[in-house]
């Protein structure tokens, strides 16, 4: 193509003539804008108890998310809440606390009046790992966040991107959005990011990197299998690791969380299964369905990177399929069981890592560390029992883990928290997402309240409000 059929094709696509082809300048365009006083981004784990929590101290809240849904990896994860109790099960003698209670809970109770939970179940084997079960149906849980959203008052922005942010100095002053509806600008006063991936603190331009130390996952439930065939399976090889019976389609004392242990299992079963990264772990609410079997791959890149990721769905997929026929061949009572449900996208347990002006370290939380700013209190880890907090006990979240560093009126709640590996593998999962997320939404409602920067807010006056809300400390 010659110079002149260039500038024909540069000119025909919008482009400046002697451009870049590599590069496309938009024209500027005005925006119509909304004001709010709370933004939060992300309406997952974190996002949906942000944002009630901050609505409810007063503030008009406007919570984004792209999907159609609230819920996030609790719903797409599909695995039980772990954990709102201490571990103290595996330590013998030490006393039994609800450690995480407030908004978290009240998604339990209203799980519970429309049978969408088995309640907070105790394990009978494997409590080194938890001592309670707390398994969800994760369609009712969308519906049952969805309307506690609407009663607060949230603005409930769904199936709308986060395009932007507008930054005017160390603030952040609002975020662009794109929907079917167009573009526009959102302006507030403070904002919470509980995308997962870090989004909104990288629109912000705050620091971050991207450790890419977790593999990625997309759950399946099976239908038309039977809990207790699998159980009988397990038993059979001597390989029953965690076995917990509770609340199933509204009668007690079923089974509701198996996992066996992989190396007892039949030698052609486990290498099929380590080959697609699938777990023998499964929970339930309901009878003849296996609410997840998770698959896990582990990708080269950052989940950030959109055609990395779009290999990975695919992958994903195809681990899915082998999962049903694995499933169909080998365990009594699977034979003919079939996909019911899958997350729309994959599941990370990390993306961006946001630099916030405190690292929860490993110690800290195998310690069982409390600081002069906590937040709420947390107790349980991934990866026990290999990994547990002290005696049983429990650890805090200070306030100062949740401020973006370098921007003065932006909160960062969820998995993109805490660089240690390790201590990681305590503070991504689902309850202190949670906890995360009432923390910060009422934080963010107070600031607002008087045009403070997260930095200027009083802590006294931020765990009295918390205390008000339901919130447990530690004495």
């Amino acid at each position: 193509m010659n110079r002149r059929d260039f500038s024909k094709t540069a000119l025909a696509l919008g482009a400046p003539t002697g451009q870049s082809a590599d590069v496309y300048e938009e024209a500027a365009r005005k925006l119509p804008v909304r004001r709010f006083d709370v933004v939060v981004a992300g309406a997952g784990t974190a996002g949906v108890v942000a944002a009630t929590a901050a609505a409810r101290q007063g503030a008009k809240t406007m919570l984004i998310e792209a999907k159609g849904y609230p819920g996030g990896t609790v719903v797409e994860g599909g695995t039980a809440l772990h954990s709102y109790y201490n571990l103290w099960k595996a330590f013998p003698g030490v006393q039994k606390r609800q450690i995480v209670k407030g908004i978290p809970q009240e998604i339990v109770d209203r799980l519970m009046k429309i049978g969408g939970t088995s309640g907070h179940a105790e394990m009978a084997t494997g409590y080194g790992y938890d001592s309670v079960c707390t398994a969800i149906d994760t369609e009712l849980y969308k519906l049952a966040v969805f309307e506690m959203l609407d009663e607060a008052g949230v603005f409930i922005a769904v199936n709308t991107l986060l395009a932007g942010a507008i930054r005017d100095g160390g603030r952040l002053k609002g975020v662009i959005t794109e929907s079917r509806a167009g573009r526009e600008a959102i302006l507030a006063k403070s904002f919470v990011d509980c995308t997962a991936y870090g989004d909104l603190c990288a629109h912000a331009g705050a620091k971050y990197t991207e450790p890419n130390d977790h593999p990625v996952c997309n759950s399946v439930g099976l239908a038309n299998v039977s809990l207790e065939k699998l159980h009988a399976y397990l038993k059979s090889h001597e390989a029953e690791e965690q076995y917990c019976e509770g609340l199933r389609d509204g009668k007690e004392g079923l089974i509701v969380r198996l996992q066996g242990r992989s190396a007892r299992l039949p030698e052609e079963f486990r290498e099929q299964a380590g080959r697609i990264g699938m777990t023998m772990t499964t929970t339930t609410v309901h009878d003849n369905y296996f609410m997840f079997i998770k698959v896990n791959y582990k990708m080269p890149v950052s989940p950030t990177d959109r055609d990395a990721v779009a290999r990975a769905e695919l992958i994903l997929r195809r681990r899915q399929l082998k999962t049903v026929e694995l499933f169909r061949k080998y365990v009594p009572g699977c034979e003919k069981a079939f996909i019911a449900r899958t997350s729309p996208s994959l599941n990370i347990r990390r993306g961006r890592l946001i630099s916030c002006d405190y690292d929860i370290s490993r110690s800290d939380v195998l310690e069982a560390r409390h600081f002069d700013d906590d937040v709420f209190v947390y107790g349980f880890h991934d990866s026990a029992p290999r990994l547990q907090i002290k005696n049983g006990g429990s650890y805090g979240i200070p306030y100062r883990a949740l401020r973006v560093a370098g921007v003065e009126n932006l909160l960062a709640a969820g998995m993109m928290i805490t660089a240690d590996h390790e201590a990681h593998m305590s503070t991504r999962n689902t309850v202190c997402c949670m906890g995360q997320g009432q923390a910060a939404g009422t934080a963010a409602a107070l600031c607002a309240a008087k045009n403070l920067g997260t930095r200027e807010l009083r802590y006294a006056g931020l765990r009295q409000t918390l205390l008000k809300a339901g919130v447990y400390f530690e004495s």
